[in-house]
């Protein structure tokens, strides 16, 4: 059992922690992450310069959180353990697009994209947890009967599809939005997808060896 100071040292220290995401969220939003130093993030939050890595090791570990947090307000993973409606699901997603800091999810892509380090490790990770979620609500409506190994399969390349689509839709969102209807495109692939929702599981054809006997027949016949 922890003693009292130990327990309010935790506390000043969840403190800490939340201001200098805070103050992240904000600096990245207003400037972009280049421009946002950690002189300004400590200037904004109250806490001291030195403190910053001491939580987060160093920019690109900040940025991640900021990223997760702000999504976990709108999309936690737990959510798909109740099984709401993928019109559900998408309507979450598009309220934290609508947010205002739903950007630095493509800010964590470019760094993602161009560095081999933490960030790299940081975001696949995040990646693979989305999937992850979508992967845990279709398993969760998988029919009695189906086949274990193909079902897997087959919720894993539709968990990929479906958070391709999403964040393919976000993006064009962000780039035109008067162009895009985020909301009607969400719920468009909603309604895509439960209507399909029973191929899933469906069994895939065998595949078959294309015999070039045709041809052959023709020159000899």
């Amino acid at each position: 059992m922890s003693s009292p100071g130990r327990r309010r040292i935790d506390e000043i220290g969840d403190e800490s922690r939340r201001r200098i995401l805070d103050a992240a969220e904000e600096l990245f939003a207003e400037r972009g992450f280049d421009r946002t130093s950690f002189v300004d993030i400590a200037e904004r939050s109250g806490i001291s310069r030195g403190s910053i890595p001491w939580h987060f090791k160093n920019k690109d570990g900040l940025l991640m959180a900021v990223l997760m947090r702000a999504i976990d307000r709108f999309m936690g993973s737990e959510q798909y353990r109740t099984l709401p409606s993928l019109a559900k699901l998408l309507a979450d997603y598009a309220a934290w697009v609508r947010s205002g800091n739903s950007a630095l999810m493509f800010m964590v892509l470019t760094e993602a994209m161009s560095s081999t380090g933490g960030v790299h490790d940081q975001y696949l990770e995040f990646l693979r947890d989305r999937r992850d979620g979508v992967e845990l609500w279709l398993r969760a409506q998988r029919p009695e009967g189906a086949d274990p190994d193909v079902a897997a399969a087959q919720e894993r390349a539709t968990a990929v599809a479906l958070n391709g689509a999403a964040i393919g839709i976000h993006l064009q969102a962000l780039i035109d939005p008067e162009g895009v209807d985020l909301e009607a495109s969400l719920q468009s692939l909603a309604a895509l997808v439960d209507k399909n929702l029973p191929d899933v599981w469906a069994t895939p054809p065998a595949k078959t060896t294309r015999r070039k006997t045709t041809a052959k027949r023709k020159r000899t016949g």
